[in-house]
C-alpha cells in the first residue's frame, strides 16, 4: 500500500521525495484495519484518473465504501487519527531538527566564537612580542653609544685617577726630599 501512499500524497508538484517517504511510511505503518480514510483517499485517486469531477468521485467513493460500512463519521475520525500520526512526526522532526540545529549550528557557532578569542589572545601576544622585539632593538641600535659612552667614562676616570695618584705620589716624594733635606 505505501506505493499507492506515495502516488495519492506525493503528487503534488515539488515535494521532497524522501519526506513524502518518510511520512507516507508512517500512515502506513499506523493504517487502522477496514476501509477507512486511507482506502477512501485510494478510490478517490482511482476516480480522478477516469477524469471524473471531484464532487462526483466524492460521491462515487463513499456510495461504495459505505457498502463496506464506512461512514460520514468514520471517514472523518478516521482522517483525523491520520492527521494525528502526521502530527507526532511533525514534533518527532522539530524535536530532530532542533538537536541538528544545536549540534550543527550552534557548536560552529561556538567553534567560532572561541577561535576569534584564541585569535585576539594570539593578537594581543604578538604585539607584546613585537614591543619587545623593539625594545631589545633599540637597545642593540644605541648599544654602541653606550659601549663608546661607557668606555668614555671608564677612560676619563682612570686619567683622574691617574691624576691625582700623580699628584699625591709626587706630593710624598715632595715631603720624603724635603724631610732629607731640612731634617
Amino acid at each position: 500500500m505505501n506505493k499507492d501512499l506515495k502516488t495519492i500524497f506525493g503528487t503534488q508538484h515539488g515535494l521532497d521525495d524522501k519526506t513524502v517517504n518518510f511520512l507516507t511510511n508512517a500512515l502506513e505503518k499506523s493504517n487502522l484495519p477496514g476501509f477507512d480514510y486511507l482506502e477512501f483517499k485510494q478510490a478517490l485517486s482511482a476516480l480522478a484518473k477516469m477524469d471524473m469531477d471531484e464532487p462526483t468521485a466524492f460521491k462515487s467513493a463513499f456510495a461504495a465504501a459505505s457498502t463496506m460500512g464506512l461512514t460520514k463519521e468514520k471517514l472523518i475520525k478516521t482522517a483525523n487519527h491520520y492527521k494525528v500520526v502526521l502530527n507526532k512526526e511533525n514534533q518527532q522532526f522539530d524535536v530532530a531538527l532542533q538537536n541538528q540545529t544545536k549540534t550543527r549550528v550552534n557548536g560552529k557557532l561556538q567553534e567560532v566564537e572561541h577561535l576569534k578569542t584564541q585569535i585576539v589572545k594570539h593578537q594581543e601576544k604578538i604585539a607584546q612580542l613585537e614591543e619587545q622585539i623593539k625594545k631589545f632593538q633599540t637597545t642593540i641600535d644605541n648599544a654602541d653609544n653606550d659601549v663608546q659612552a661607557a668606555k668614555a667614562r671608564i677612560e676619563g676616570t682612570k686619567e683622574n685617577f691617574l691624576l691625582t695618584y700623580q699628584s699625591i705620589m709626587n706630593e710624598i716624594d715632595k715631603d720624603i726630599e724635603n724631610i732629607n733635606l731640612f731634617l
